[in-house]
């Protein structure tokens, strides 16, 4: 079996505090724990270069992301013209290997067809038309909106340089599905790769209810904005924890003694509020890709509240309370907070997380090496 991978990177994967970061470098573990040789190529733009990933990568590059608007223009999407890079393509050339572009942002040697002799492989993170699509739905500033709405047809029109792929991995069912129907045998269904080794058991009950994401992300800021809303007139603290450094944000959740913020710079000061939380409460106003943050509440955590366009296309529908709308969560969390978190319970996830097996995946993805 051939051992040796490219993985071309679209963002510095570590800390793996967002999803798609999430998902590259624990895939990054479970690779090199099969022992693959692997030769890491990452676009930089703000994170700092991390030592940490040369303990499972044989090489590291980085290369400067180009943030200039002229990089906006013409008829390439901004999140793949800005990834442009002529020493990335030497440093493929020098080691012969397959090569797995991470999302769509990472595909221009695809588009160059400079690699027709090499396995080339997508991990698709999401039908990114359909992702800028919502985005443009969602965003209220008038020049968003029009870069979102751009940015969506360009991409539409763009996500056919994966006819040029040997493999497309989604990292979704229903994002499988959209790409079966135009690529056929070139798509396999890879879950997410996560961090967590096995399912935390946990006491019955929790303290509070619990909403953690990068509150800079839009969605994710709207979502903690609506949950504001519905526990200011509740008996139960709500946490809201993450990055965030809107100011109006955490002036607005200073207003209310039960709804508090967490700033987490480190894994462990996440988990510690999984393991303390009842519930947790997710929701997003788009359904693009796999929810990382319900992966991690599921084998962290006590409940989770989720709305459709959270577990669409996860396949854990079952192990979650379904709530759509303000009052459906109301109801929902008055049911589940004062409610013991039971062994069977435990049991049932056990049984439906095994799609999300690490060690399993990473051999999914070696064999179509």
């Amino acid at each position: 079996m051939n051992k040796k991978i490219h993985i071309i990177c679209f963002d510095v994967p570590f800390p793996a505090t967002y999803g798609g970061v999430m998902d590259v470098f624990c895939k990054i573990q479970a690779l090199s724990k099969k022992g693959a040789e692997i030769y890491l190529h990452v676009f930089q733009y703000g994170r700092p270069e991390q030592v940490v990933l040369k303990e499972y990568c044989t090489e590291v590059h980085y290369y400067k992301r180009k943030t200039s608007f002229f990089h906006a223009l013409g008829l390439l999407p901004y999140v793949v013209s800005s990834r442009r890079d002529g020493q990335l393509v030497e440093n493929l050339k020098r080691i012969d290997a397959p090569i797995l572009m991470e999302g769509l942002h990472s595909t221009l040697v695809l588009r160059k067809k400079l690699f027709k002799d090499r396995k080339m492989l997508v991990r698709t993170h999401n039908v990114e038309h359909q992702y800028y699509k919502q985005l443009a739905i969602t965003e209220t500033n008038l020049f968003k909106k029009i870069y979102y709405q751009t940015a969506s047809v360009k991409l539409k029109y763009y996500e056919n340089v994966l006819k040029h792929c040997d493999h497309i991995l989604p990292i979704s069912k229903h994002e499988a599905l959209h790409f079966t129907k135009k690529y056929g045998d070139k798509v396999t269904f890879l879950a997410a790769f996560h961090p967590n080794n096995k399912l935390h058991e946990l006491s019955k009950k929790g303290y509070f209810a619990l909403y953690h994401g990068n509150l800079d992300v839009y969605d994710n800021m709207k979502t903690a904005l609506f949950l504001i809303d519905i526990f200011k007139s509740m008996p139960y603290p709500l946490v809201i924890a993450g990055q965030s450094s809107d100011t109006k944000l955490l002036s607005k959740i200073d207003q209310y003694k039960n709804i508090s913020f967490i700033s987490i710079e480190e894994d462990h000061q996440l988990l510690e509020l999984f393991h303390r939380a009842q519930v947790n409460v997710l929701y997003s106003f788009n359904n693009a890709g796999v929810k990382l943050k319900l992966i991690n509440s599921l084998f962290q955590s006590r409940y989770v509240i989720a709305n459709n366009k959270v577990i669409e296309g996860s396949g854990l529908d079952s192990l979650c309370i379904i709530a759509d709308d303000k009052k459906e969560i109301m109801q929902q969390v008055l049911k589940t907070m004062d409610k013991d978190f039971s062994k069977e319970e435990i049991i049932r996830r056990k049984e439906m997380l095994g799609a999300y097996n690490n060690e399993r995946n990473a051999e999914i993805l070696l064999n179509l090496l």
